[in-house]
């Protein structure tokens, strides 16, 4: 791409500083002096001499070439009085930003709903929420959104500044999204993430468990599968969204069998029973979940049921799978014919063995 320094005029870098500290054209008329549709002209000179597609990628521009600093307003005195795109946030109390990703992404602010863009961009703002915290790269956000089809053009400044002036911190300029010379961030303490509070129930989830807290265990379990709103990041492009929403939904599954685990142990064989059937129907080839099902049907007197749960899940293994159930099913299951006593807490092992 062409650097300004040597294809623009000096009024047209004043012009493009400007721009890039979110001035009007109008503002850019009355700082500059100059009529407003000459302002209009030199942005489309600038445009067209820097081969940027439009004032969204020319307000990355500026910042990238230097005319406008991150975090200290621009450089000259005529648009100094401006205020400056940054990433410091104000004092005071800060408006939570709350980010959805066990579901179609959501974000929000006092409970207004934001638009974070079309999927794309919405798969930078998931990859960035994520992170917890962590300053991910540009490359980083390359590989995790596009994978080996990168994009034609260097479009992450653009969705990341998109998202900025979205997820702004109250009335001021700042916004949770914090950016260095090694990449971006959510600002800490600024943004409430569900991935996050669903991993906070889990390890109270695991002290609870420690201690034997049955019915701690059960609720705790209960409120962070209130969590989910379906398939997280649906529908978001890109590997990373692809491996967190296989690694999210298993988390989900094994939330499930410890809560069912549970209520086995505390004789609340309905409402397990409820949950597992749910859980297999969505899940057919998990025969963990099939096994604990089985039990839980048995123990509450439905031997027949839980029968028909092996014949229904060695059927599809057979025709999805082509591959006989493990060793575990078909141990629950024959534990079930010959009618031998089945412990409550007992939790078949993941993996086929």
């Amino acid at each position: 791409m062409p650097t300004t320094a040597t294809v623009l005029r000096q009024q047209e870098r004043r012009v493009l500083r400007a721009v890039g500290c979110g001035l009007r054209d109008d503002e850019i008329a009355a700082d500059l002096a100059i009529p407003e549709d000459a302002v209009a002209g030199h942005l489309a000179r600038i445009l067209a001499k820097l081969g940027l597609r439009d004032r969204a990628a020319a307000i990355v521009h500026a910042f990238d070439c230097g005319l406008v600093v991150p975090g200290s307003g621009p450089r000259t005195r005529e648009v100094r009085r401006v205020p400056a795109i940054v990433t410091a946030r104000p004092a005071g109390p800060v408006p939570r930003v709350r980010i959805s990703l066990l579901g179609p992404l959501q974000a929000r602010q006092d409970g207004r709903p934001l638009n974070p863009g079309h999927l794309r961009q919405q798969a930078v703002l998931a990859a960035l929420a994520l992170g917890a915290g962590r300053t991910l790269s540009r490359q980083e956000l390359l590989d995790g959104v596009w994978g080996m089809e990168p994009p034609l053009t260097n479009v992450v400044p653009v969705y990341v500044y998109r998202l900025r002036k979205t997820l702004r911190i109250g009335d001021g300029p700042g916004s949770v999204i914090e950016h260095d010379r090694c990449g971006y961030r959510l600002a800490p303490g600024a943004v409430d993430v569900d991935v996050a509070r669903m991993d906070q129930l889990l390890a109270d989830v695991a002290r609870a468990d420690r201690a034997g807290e049955a019915t701690e265990v059960v609720r705790l379990c209960a409120r962070a599968l209130d969590l989910f709103r379906g398939e997280p990041l649906a529908g978001l492009p890109g590997p990373l969204a692809e491996a967190e929403r296989l690694r999210l939904t298993e988390r989900r599954i094994a939330v499930i069998q410890r809560k069912s685990q549970w209520q086995l142990r505390l004789g609340r064989h309905f409402e397990a029973i409820a949950e597992l059937s749910a859980l297999a129907a969505a899940h057919p080839l998990n025969e963990p979940v099939a096994a604990m099902l089985m039990r839980a049907l048995w123990r509450s007197g439905r031997r027949t049921e839980a029968l028909a749960v092996f014949d229904h899940t060695s059927r599809r293994l057979a025709e999805d799978l082509s591959v006989p159930p493990s060793r575990m099913l078909r141990g629950t299951y024959e534990r079930i014919l010959r009618g031998d006593r089945l412990p409550a807490a007992e939790l078949p092992a993941a993996g086929r063995r």
